[in-house]
């Protein structure tokens, strides 16, 4: 890669990303073996969602390492069908992004399957057809393979994987998508995206057009606060995960339960007004929360 980043800067470009996650990606406290595995997993789920966003880095060096032609580098269908060619590369031969580079021995070691990578990359061919969401299990749907493909690469990485912590980690995850979305209402309307299902906005009397306001009204706020729960008891369902493990596992568990808790009690901090921007909740209110979950009071 002679122009543009060269491979170690694509990667950092990327992986740099995970010091603004609502909850941990991997913590100090875990052997370097899962750390490295786990960065590599969070390295694809990144990327393909920056892919889908429209957010590679500037350059098209991505574009240039999935063999995509500088006149299709801004279709982002495009470049998710190259990341897919690429990542079953992953899988049979040699890949060519730094990144599926950098994933191919974790799958090995870990004996990953391809269907949570390939899950992933639908979501975001998804946000680029499907924009608006009718109902709650639509919705449900989505993160289905925006989220919970996330939570099985952990348990697989970390050789823990069974049906119940599949089914607990599942409603993890779907909660945290549940909040982001939350939290990015502004974001993805400028996407022209909502993940706010239509039959809730519909039941609470918000338009599109109030979403688009630099402060919410009482029926956003109500709204916002209505899916809130939902992501609140999610998290409450798929909390027992966090007790079904051990030791350091334990503690990484905790910390994406506690990271979801402690956004949806900063989204209400902020009295459910998400619009002039993402409410984020602090590191004391993420420990608190870490605290109760592993004290079993949670």
């Amino acid at each position: 890669m002679t122009a543009g980043l060269m491979a170690p800067d694509l990667e950092s470009a990327t992986l740099d990303k995970a010091a603004s996650e609502n909850f941990p990606v991997a913590p100090f406290f875990l052997p370097r073996a899962w750390r490295d595995d786990l960065m590599a997993v969070y390295g694809f789920a990144r990327l393909v969602d920056d892919i889908g966003d429209g957010d590679l880095a500037p350059g098209g060096a991505d574009a240039r390492a999935l063999g995509v032609s500088p006149d299709e580098a801004e279709d982002r269908l495009v470049l998710l069908d190259a990341f897919e060619a690429d990542l079953r590369r992953v899988f049979d031969g040699t890949p060519s992004h730094p990144l599926l580079r950098r994933l191919q021995p974790t799958v090995r070691r870990r004996s990953l399957t391809p269907e949570p990578f390939l899950g992933l990359i639908a979501a975001n061919r998804q946000d680029q057809l499907v924009t608006r969401y009718e109902t709650y299990d639509d919705l449900l749907a989505y993160c289905e393979l925006s989220a919970n493909p996330v939570g099985r690469l952990v348990l697989g990485v970390t050789g823990t994987s069974t049906p119940e912590r599949i089914r607990l980690s599942d409603a993890i995850c779907t909660a945290l998508q549940i909040v982001e979305h939350l939290q990015d209402v502004a974001e993805d309307l400028g996407r022209d995206r909502i993940y706010l299902p239509a039959e809730d906005m519909k039941r609470f009397h918000v338009q599109e057009t109030d979403l688009g306001a630099k402060t919410a009204g009482a029926s956003v706020r109500a709204l916002v606060a209505y899916e809130a729960q939902r992501a609140r008891d999610l998290l409450n369902e798929g909390a027992p995960l966090v007790g079904s493990v051990h030791g350091r596992l334990k503690l990484l568990l905790a910390g994406f339960v506690a990271g979801g808790r402690a956004a949806v009690r900063a989204i209400a901090a902020a009295e459910y007004d998400v619009l002039p921007g993402p409410p984020r909740p602090g590191k004391v209110q993420l420990l608190r929360e870490a605290g109760v979950i592993l004290r079993g009071e949670g």
